[in-house]
């Protein structure tokens, strides 16, 4: 089975002419269309509001290309915050979700007026100690413990997993913050990633609902949103079946008319903060084969490698690959496609059954919009590629330059350690 490249051969040779791989590139249509799905599908909830993983693919152009759409930011430290205020983010269109975190973070987002959202309950008094006192506006971000569970099978294990507050933590967290002036309460949680089933959402949204009409009545606090987080996933193999955001939006529509409307919360806003659902398969890294190797195993080597998509090295993430121009060609070779760090799992694929590859070949792949350029880094001093945006007019933005060795050195600067390399 196949998966469709946004990019066609002649495209891709035309960008390249300009822009020498690998980069990644986005495609602006997509990335609206599904923007525009996502808001239909919960249309329903007047409050409704997806803050986007800003984690997933921190980028101003692609970000503000969702906002258009009424998107907010979820962010997870300072820089991500700074980001959001440079683009003009501010307010309720932050979401703080941190942990570990340093009292100046949550100062920081406070004083943007974001909604910060408490992982651990001794981070009241972290709060409270940043600011001189808590916001009116509050979330806390819950982990039922056990495992999850999906059509039988267990997708994810919050037992082990070190984020949020337990039942009773965040029941005696609302009474703290309650007394303690907040007035708007929020409940957030993140038990599964990257589902690739349409039950996650309204299964978690059901074990939220319930929480929250409990905390109402015993607790007698006022809760305004109920965030889902993420963890809705795409098909990164070809056989995999999409999620359907509308059968998603329709789940979640059915179990809050039967556990919100009756207790009379049928106010609460539905908010989400999906990165790799609303960007990862609307970006794609592209390189070029520059060398094969005949030894015990087949290899073509790229001018890619694990730090433009650390991945499949990391977690032996599949991304399917397409070699352009040969879509059509009979999958009768096998490689093990490779980047060129110090490293024997620097691989994009092992043992993959592609086209015959020579040397030049484009090679496009997959999914790369989350989790892609964000987690890049410069091990054996690698510099970080360019990122692209393939506009809805077919006309190509450069979106970020890629690092250059000068940007590499920078931080030696107090040595004066780049000029010295010139001088050299």
């Amino acid at each position: 089975m196949s998966k469709t490249p946004f990019l066609t051969k002649e495209k891709a040779t035309e960008i390249i002419a300009e822009y020498p791989t690998p980069f990644h590139i986005y495609d602006e249509k997509g990335l609206r269309e599904n923007a525009e799905n996502l808001l239909k599908a919960f249309s329903w909830n007047k409050g409704f509001k997806e803050y986007f993983a800003v984690k997933a693919t921190p980028n101003p152009f692609l970000i503000n290309i969702l906002r258009e759409y009424g998107c907010g930011c979820d962010c997870s430290s300072m820089t991500e915050l700074m980001l959001s205020k440079a683009i003009g983010a501010v307010g309720d269109d932050i979401m703080f979700s941190s942990n570990d975190t340093p009292l100046e973070e949550f100062k920081f987002c406070n004083d943007l007026g974001g909604i910060i959202n408490l992982d651990d309950i001794t981070h009241i008094e972290a709060v409270e100690k940043a600011c001189g006192k808590l916001p009116k506006k509050m979330s806390c971000r819950y982990n039922p413990g056990g495992v999850f569970q999906i059509s039988n099978s267990i997708m994810d294990n919050p037992g082990d997993a070190k984020y949020g507050m337990t039942t009773e933590q965040i029941f005696e967290a609302f009474k703290i913050m309650k007394e303690k002036g907040v007035e708007e309460f929020g409940i957030h949680s993140f038990l599964c990633s990257n589902t690739v089933t349409n039950d996650y959402y309204p299964m978690l949204a059901k074990v939220l609902f319930e929480l929250a009409v409990e905390l109402r009545d015993k607790v007698g606090v006022k809760i305004t949103f109920i965030n889902l987080s993420g963890g809705v996933g795409i098909p990164y193999r070809p056989d995999q079946e999409p999620n359907d955001i509308f059968r998603i939006g329709e789940g979640v529509r059915k179990v809050y008319e039967e556990v919100l409307t009756p207790a009379g919360m049928d106010d609460i806003a539905i908010f989400t903060e999906m990165g790799r659902y609303m960007m990862g398969p609307y970006g794609a890294l592209v390189t070029t084969a520059i060398n094969e190797k005949h030894t015990h195993k087949e290899y073509i080597g790229v001018d890619a490698c694990a730090v433009n998509l650390m991945r499949p090295a990391v977690y032996g993430a599949y991304h399917h690959i397409t070699v352009l121009g040969k879509e059509n060609a009979l999958h009768d070779h096998v490689y093990d496609v490779t980047g060129s760090l110090c490293e024997n799992c620097d691989k994009f694929a092992i043992d993959r059954r592609l086209p015959e590859i020579e040397m030049g070949d484009i090679i496009y792949i997959h999914d790369t919009g989350a989790h892609g350029y964000s987690m890049g880094y410069n091990y054996n001093g690698k510099l970080k590629s360019a990122e692209l945006l393939l506009q809805t007019d077919g006309g190509v933005k450069l979106i970020r330059r890629a690092e250059t060795p000068k940007d590499y050195f920078a931080t030696f600067d107090c040595f004066d350690f780049y000029d010295k390399v010139l001088d050299e």
